[in-house]
């Protein structure tokens, strides 16, 4: 374990669903409340990852309750109704993008929710994603410059006790006020979804959290966290004060004898389409959309006929589902994820990927992440006390 990491606690936190009924979303917010979840995160999609073509309970058993994946809350209303029950479990988007919302309104929407939570709001956001830009007409150029320039105004209207200036090429404000500020100890937090080296950098110079949602081991993680660190420290600020998070996807079994079923699951085998055609290329595979595919950043699922998810999912490699999730029996799990907490991990946003299999997987998988998060918070309190 990195020793700038001894001694510090370990979090858990889950995604909230998105979809009507909305009763869900209050119910899985209730669940960590009681199960002493840290966090839970919105998405901030116009349309799913999954496309509408091959939305059927063939597929998976959530379209029995979800009548089409495209039926997407707007995730700040979201926040805000369920803020009243979570409790001191941390809220936040996971994530939004400065293409489609302008860096002032998000300062405005995280302060107001400041003062609806208990606890910080976790601000996240990254460079934009296909599906939620090209099919609305917002633009999308040098979306790594848009967002750097968006964290200087961002950063500025959240701590700005004056009237805010700022000159940019793609955003102005001129002796603009914004008054409103966040209650005491709940200043929101700034998580920047970064993998490559410059947004890396950023997240160092501008983020209080790096939050990656690429699935990636130990080593890959504790690399690019100390490329974090290291801009944090060149810009002059304390790099502890920033939460290396990441979205854990895992797929829990109860016996190994389980997992050949799990992997036949359509649903399961889609999300080996969100990794990139390079990940592919590392187990002898070509990915079906393309020798270019970067991942999700690059998925329209909404233009997929069902023929082509049906042919696409047929190619997945068991061996990419491998890589992509963490796959095993709960105990495998844990010892996993803390193989990313000795490299550094502090928040995982965990996602059980059997939900998309059965019901009765679905339960089992939320149960691990409740059980997770219990033995992490141990077993690091334990080797802080060493």
């Amino acid at each position: 374990m990195p020793d700038s990491q001894q001694g510090k606690s370990f979090a858990v936190g889950t995604l909230a669903g998105v979809n009507p009924p909305l009763a869900t979303a209050r119910f899985m917010v209730k669940a960590a409340r009681l199960g002493r979840l840290d966090s839970i995160l919105a998405p901030d999609h116009l349309i799913s990852v999954f496309p509408k073509s091959i939305w059927d309970t063939d597929f998976t058993p959530q379209a029995k309750s979800v009548g089409s994946p495209d039926e997407q809350f707007d995730y700040a209303p979201l926040l805000a109704h369920l803020a009243a029950g979570a409790g001191k479990v941390q809220l936040g988007v996971g994530v939004t993008d400065p293409h489609r919302r302008h860096p002032v309104l998000l300062a405005q929407t995280f302060l107001t929710l400041a003062h609806m939570t208990k606890t910080p709001p976790i601000l996240g956001i990254g460079s934009g994603e296909t599906e939620n830009l090209d099919p609305y007409g917002f633009t999308w150029n040098r979306p790594v410059d848009r967002l750097e320039e968006a964290l200087q105004l961002l950063r500025l209207a959240l701590n700005s006790t004056e009237p805010i200036d700022f000159t940019g090429k793609y955003y102005r404000v001129d002796h603009a006020p914004l008054d409103l500020v966040a209650p005491p100890d709940r200043m929101p937090q700034i998580w920047i979804g970064a993998h490559g080296p410059r947004m890396l950098e950023l997240t160092g110079r501008y983020g209080d959290g790096w939050y990656p949602w690429e699935s990636m081991g130990p080593d890959e993680y504790e690399r690019r966290w100390k490329l974090v660190r290291a801009s944090a420290t060149a810009a002059g600020r304390d790099p502890d004060a920033i939460v290396p998070a990441a979205m854990v996807q895992i797929l829990p079994v109860r016996a190994r004898s389980d997992i050949k079923r799990l992997l036949r699951a359509p649903g399961v085998r889609y999300l080996g389409l969100f990794a990139s055609a390079e990940l592919w290329a590392r187990h002898g595979a070509k990915h079906p959309l393309g020798q270019d595919f970067r991942g999700l950043i690059d998925l329209l699922p909404h233009r997929l006929s069902r023929a082509e998810v049906q042919a696409a999912i047929a190619e997945v490699p068991d061996e990419v589902l491998h890589e992509w999730l963490i796959i095993g029996t709960p105990a495998e799990i844990l010892s996993r994820v803390r193989e990313l907490a000795d490299a550094g991990l502090r928040h995982a946003i965990i996602f059980p990927s059997s939900a998309l299999v059965s019901n009765a997987d679905a339960a089992f998988g939320y149960g691990v992440v409740l059980w997770l998060a219990a033995r992490l918070r141990r077993s690091l309190r334990e080797n802080a006390t060493v």
